[in-house]
C-alpha cells in the first residue's frame, strides 16, 4: 500500500494542524489552487506543516481574498527529518533551484551553503532555496520540511566542525580523488552522522583540498572518471551515500 495518496494535491501550510481546524490561506495560497492546480471549494487536500503529520482536508472558502481550508484527519504522523546534512558551493539561479529541488527528493534534512574560492555565486537567496524546498516537499511527498542553514566560508565551516557537527563523517566528492568505487570506500565507514560537501564548478582550490584531506572527519570519494556538473554530481553523489550507509538500507 502507497505511504501517501499520489492524486491528491499536496500543500505547505504554516499554521496549526487539529480536527475541524480552520486554515487561512494567503493571496499566493489562494491563487496556487484556483488558477495551478484549478481547485474550487469542497475538493480534497493534503496539509502538512513540518511539524504535526500530514492531514486530509477540504477547501470551505477560495474567494478571490479570502480561503480556508478545515483539517478533517490526520492521515500520516509526523516523520523526523534525514539526519544527512547537505552543503554546497551555490550554483547559479535556475541550476541551483533544480539542484535543491532534487536534494530533497533524495534525503537532504538541511541544506548548508559553502563559499569556496571558485564558487560562481557571490551571494544566495536563501528565502528562494527555503520556497524550492518547500515546492519539493509538496511534489514529492516529503513531511519533514529540509532546514536552510545560513552560508558559510570553507574554512571557517572547518574550523567550527567539531563544536557544531561533532562525531559527524563528512564525504567530500572530489574529482582528484582515487578513481575507485565510492560504495565500497563508504561501506567502511560504517552507518552514522553524515554531511556531503559537493565543490563549486571549477573544483576545490589546491589550499582547500589540502585543507579539507587534513581534516579528521573528511572522507574523500569520487564519482567516477567523468567530470559532473554540480547539479549532477548532487544527485549522483546522494544516491550512492544513501545507497551504500544512508536510509536505503
Amino acid at each position: 500500500m502507497a505511504r501517501y495518496a499520489f492524486t491528491t494535491p499536496r500543500l505547505y501550510v504554516d499554521a496549526p494542524l487539529s480536527v475541524d481546524g480552520d486554515v487561512a490561506l494567503d493571496a499566493a495560497r489562494i491563487n496556487y489552487l484556483k488558477n495551478v492546480m484549478r481547485l474550487g471549494e469542497g475538493a480534497e487536500i493534503l496539509l502538512f506543516n513540518g511539524c504535526e503529520g500530514e492531514w486530509r482536508g477540504r477547501i470551505a472558502e477560495l474567494g478571490k481574498k479570502a480561503g480556508r481550508i478545515v483539517a478533517e484527519e490526520q492521515v500520516r504522523p509526523q516523520e523526523p527529518l534525514c539526519d544527512l546534512d547537505y552543503l554546497f558551493a551555490p550554483l547559479k539561479h535556475a541550476r541551483l533551484d533544480y539542484m535543491v529541488q532534487k536534494a530533497v527528493e533524495m534525503g537532504a534534512g538541511r541544506f548548508q551553503p559553502v563559499f569556496t574560492q571558485h564558487t560562481q555565486a557571490s551571494r544566495i537567496n536563501l528565502e528562494r532555496m527555503r520556497a524550492n524546498v518547500i515546492e519539493a516537499a509538496e511534489q514529492c511527498g516529503v513531511i519533514a520540511v529540509p532546514e536552510v542553514c545560513e552560508s558559510v566560508r570553507l574554512d571557517r565551516l572547518l574550523d567550527g566542525w567539531g563544536q557544531e557537527r561533532a562525531g559527524r563523517r563528512l564525504i567530500v566528492c572530489d574529482e582528484c580523488a582515487a578513481v575507485e568505487s565510492p560504495l565500497d570506500t563508504l561501506a567502511r565507514l560504517g552507518r552514522g552522522p553524515l554531511a556531503l560537501l559537493i565543490g563549486p564548478e571549477g573544483g576545490f582550490s589546491q589550499e582547500e583540498r589540502a585543507l579539507l584531506l587534513s581534516h579528521d572527519a573528511v572522507t574523500a570519494i569520487s564519482l567516477g572518471p567523468r567530470i559532473l556538473r554540480a547539479d549532477t554530481a548532487a544527485v549522483a553523489a546522494l544516491a550512492v551515500v544513501q545507497a551504500a550507509i544512508g536510509d536505503w538500507r
